[in-house]
């Protein structure tokens, strides 16, 4: 299939966009070994300095949830952060290929699952920085694997689901048997581009979202936003896609200027749970009541995975005729979700959204009214009827989106 050439090709030419003998990081499940060593391949062929490879498997981290002490879960090596600064230090590119079925960790305790995540986030968290802040390329791209397919469709045999999935997988990132998707991206690029150029003119104070599920929330934005659309650039310029595909436009929310009600509309995998029909209250940036019909237990684990997963940290705009929302296709899976309608994410912002904010301390972004959180968890509120209306500094009020698409 030349369509897994071309895929190979547009991750370390486009996504990765990998440098003259720069080491790449792969992380990946051990069911996708042969895409891997096909990846691995074309980066060396582009230069890369090395490659190394993160396996993982989701039977053995369930066995470790089950079976290891809620002390030992508490215990991070030394020699794991050692080793990501490491690659940090030498100018790594990250790559994350995602594969797993949604509910891959449904039967996992949810307390031992959020016990060792909160260690790895206070060991790991300072080294967030790098990938937060663009200081080095990072990309994440899904793979079509039977188990996930078999979700978004129930109705077909394993090898029809397969097929499907992994024929929608290659169309939402431009890929066909005939055309040269980096040209395609480029073009796509730049539309994005000129659409994050328009939001910016308005300097908008806050954002009013309203839908027929029964949002009715408003989200200030902090003062010396960007909007960013697209892929991203390194301090050193190097151009690279964070996340195959991307449809979004997206700003820092001020953390205490968020107040109204938010409803999602579509479900929210989160450490391998479904949490399905949920809605968050805030006050003064803050989630004071929450609900979900399923899965509320991991709901309240994200919410309380620290201080600053509570409050936004990013706002993003996708038009519900976007190509994946088109498809009319539920993936469970945040990366293609995400990109078929408007999303917020709760946690940690991007410092690109905030003039000068890549170079600011966390001391500098938290005064500039950013939120600080080791989190940063996307969730979708994006609607076919969704109204969004931009208010100025004056309070001159710009329509932004009518029945959840752009209006300019």
């Amino acid at each position: 299939d030349q369509r897994r050439e071309k895929l190979a090709e547009l991750i370390i030419v486009h996504g990765l966009n990998v440098q003259k003998n720069q080491p790449v990081v792969i992380n990946a499940t051990i069911r996708d070994a042969e895409f891997v060593r096909l990846v691995t391949k074309k980066a060396y062929e582009h230069g890369a300095g090395s490659v190394q490879v993160n396996w993982r498997d989701a039977d053995l981290y369930k066995m470790k949830i089950a079976y290891q002490s809620e002390d030992s879960l508490k215990e991070v090596a030394d020699w794991q952060y050692d080793k990501r600064k490491y690659e940090q230090d030498r100018g790594a590119c990250y790559l994350s290929l995602l594969s797993d079925a949604p509910d891959v960790y449904q039967d996992v305790d949810t307390e031992k699952f959020a016990i060792e995540k909160r260690a790895i986030a206070k060991k790991m968290g300072p080294l967030m920085h790098y990938t937060m802040n663009n200081e080095g390329q990072w990309c994440v791209v899904g793979l079509p694997s039977v188990e996930w397919a078999k979700h978004v469709f129930p109705n077909k045999s394993d090898e029809e689901a397969f097929k499907a999935l992994e024929d929608m997988l290659y169309e939402v990132v431009r890929i066909k048997e005939d055309n040269d998707p980096i040209a395609e991206w480029k073009e796509h690029e730049a539309k994005l581009q000129e659409r994050a150029n328009k939001l910016n003119a308005y300097r908008f104070k806050e954002l009013h979202f309203t839908s027929e599920l029964g949002t009715d929330v408003y989200v200030g934005l902090v003062k010396g936003h960007i909007w960013v659309g697209g892929g991203c650039s390194t301090p050193k310029g190097v151009f690279f896609e964070p996340n195959l595909p991307t449809e979004e436009i997206f700003c820092m929310p001020e953390k205490t200027k968020v107040n109204g009600v938010v409803y999602a509309s579509k479900p929210l995998n989160y450490g391998g749970k479904l949490i399905e029909n949920f809605h968050f209250t805030f006050k003064d940036g803050k989630v004071v009541e929450y609900h979900a019909e399923k899965e509320e237990e991991a709901l309240k684990q994200l919410l309380e995975m620290d201080e600053g997963s509570s409050y936004l940290g990013e706002v993003a705009l996708v038009p519900y005729d976007s190509p994946i929302s088109k498809s009319n296709l539920l993936f469970y899976e945040t990366l293609y979700d995400e990109n078929a309608a408007c999303h917020l994410a709760l946690g940690r912002p991007y410092p690109e959204n905030i003039q000068d904010g890549c170079t600011m301390s966390e001391e500098e972004l938290i005064a500039h009214g950013a939120n600080h959180s080791n989190e940063h968890e996307d969730f979708m509120f994006g609607t076919r009827e969704m109204n969004i209306d931009g208010i100025q500094e004056d309070g001159t009020v710009i329509p932004i989106f009518r029945k959840g698409n752009f209006v300019f």
